[in-house]
């Protein structure tokens, strides 16, 4: 460029002739249009650094969360030492989503039970831990709300069983069923409504019992086979002093603050002194 605005030169002949310009280079314009483009790239990748470094700081809290909770039985056996640990891990995790409004499409699904100090569901705990004719398997909650904007509902699936008179494990089904709703940023309102007890699944010596296989089965043995098979009791979750007072107002309820949400962990907080949940997303239930 400098050779266009050069002063006249003049040749041997004394013909005064004008300086050349450097022909057009294609791969240098090509290098400048291309620049914004290579640095809006850089600058990208330089932005994104720092999310990157704090989701992997998050995993890295999470796992040191369930790490914390993996040996306390879902929360039955734990000292003041463990209860401490798992305590400072949840107030970390929580800190990275404190503020952050609830996903209700993020909170659809199944989340299974990994560790709790609330007292309901440690009764359950304490109760297969020491009658030997008790079982529980493993506990759930399962949101439906992906297509809501406000709420939804919730279903806390408990699966026990009674040794030798039902599968292991998973013989059987309680379904707590509730309404909620959201209240504020991090809140919802839990308004329970039944209490279920299904999927009743006999075991095989007890099916031996009714039916044995050596003999025909007949009509009377079949229908207590299938009566068991599809039995099914719903009982009303009410409350009976505001049933007789307010009638309008029949439902227990409660407050639940969900910490911490992700694609994969749910943390949340039973308000008024109820306990902590950790749970992770599970595959759906049948």
């Amino acid at each position: 460029m400098e050779l266009a605005f050069a002063p006249p030169m003049y040749l041997s002949t004394g013909k005064r002739t004008l300086g050349k310009v450097k022909p057009h280079n294609p791969m240098l314009s090509a290098s400048q249009k291309s620049f914004p483009r290579r640095l809006s790239t850089c600058l990208a990748t330089l932005s994104s650094q720092p999310t990157q470094a704090v989701e992997f700081e998050v995993e890295n809290k999470k796992h040191d969360l369930l790490r914390a909770v993996q040996d306390t039985q879902r929360g039955l056996i734990t000292t003041a030492d463990q209860r401490s640990l798992i305590e400072e891990a949840l107030v970390s995790v929580e800190g990275y989503n404190r503020g952050t409004p609830i996903d209700l499409v993020k909170l659809d699904g199944t989340w299974r039970l990994q560790y709790t100090s609330a007292s309901d569901v440690l009764i359950l705990l304490e109760a297969a831990a020491r009658l030997p004719f008790f079982q529980v398997g493993q506990i759930y909650q399962k949101f439906e709300c992906r297509d809501q904007s406000r709420g939804g509902i919730i279903r806390n699936v408990v699966r026990w069983s009674i040794p030798n008179l039902l599968e292991e494990q998973e013989g059987a089904t309680l379904l707590v069923s509730a309404k909620f709703d959201v209240v504020s940023v991090r809140n919802i309102y839990l308004q329970f409504e039944e209490i279920t007890v299904q999927n009743i699944k006999i075991s095989e010596e007890l099916q031996s019992l009714i039916a044995p296989a050596i003999l025909p089965r007949s009509f009377i043995s079949l229908q207590i086979l299938q009566f068991l098979r599809s039995f099914k009791a719903q009982f009303p979750v009410t409350n009976r002093a505001l049933s007789a007072t307010e009638p309008g107002r029949r439902s227990v309820g409660g407050l639940y603050y969900l910490s911490y949400l992700d694609s994969n962990m749910l943390l949340g907080r039973s308000v008024g002194g109820g306990g902590v949940f950790v749970f992770t997303k599970a595959q759906p239930l049948d």
